[in-house]
């Protein structure tokens, strides 16, 4: 994992601690860049049609500020979602060998996508990218979030009636 590394944060453990950095970073870089995706679709008005429960509707959710909409979804969706998260976690880490133990770092659960045919070279730069946009959807759904709940915090997006 050697790379840029200016605040030496590699240096504040062994390989194994590096290894958990980077997955924890690669983890939270796709869920960032679901997030992001889904603020934007959300801000969008797109939805799905028809009925999330006998009383709420895509449409109706559609309308609201995206984290309005979260708070509008019954209780059981944010249990089944949760719990979803929540089952991919645990596939991903009982996987063997670890990829603390120098097993390969996690990998997409649902789908699985089979990589194998994909050449080495072209994998690692597709490697590389998927960090590089996570890092970029982090920033992302963090300057969404502060604008929703400071207003004026981010200067692009005041102004725009989903913050």
């Amino acid at each position: 994992f050697k790379a840029w590394d200016p605040l030496e944060l590699a240096t504040l453990g062994s390989d194994e601690t590096l290894a958990w950095f980077r997955a924890a970073e690669l983890k939270n870089g796709r869920v960032a860049m679901l997030a992001t995706t889904g603020y934007i679709v959300q801000a969008a008005g797109l939805h799905f049609p028809g009925m999330l429960s006998h009383d709420v509707s895509f449409a109706s959710l559609s309308s609201m500020k995206p984290l309005d909409a979260w708070d509008a979804v019954p209780e059981l969706g944010k249990q089944q979602i949760i719990g979803a998260i929540f089952l991919a976690e645990i596939i991903s880490e009982s996987q063997k060998p670890h990829y603390t133990k120098g097993g390969p770092l996690p990998t997409m659960i649902f789908p699985p996508i089979d990589f194998s045919k994909v050449d080495a070279a072209t994998l690692k730069r597709k490697r590389d990218s998927e960090l590089n946009n996570g890092r970029l959807a982090m920033i992302a759904i963090m300057s969404f979030v502060a604008a929703a709940n400071v207003p004026g915090s981010v200067p692009l997006l005041a102004g725009s009636p989903m913050f």
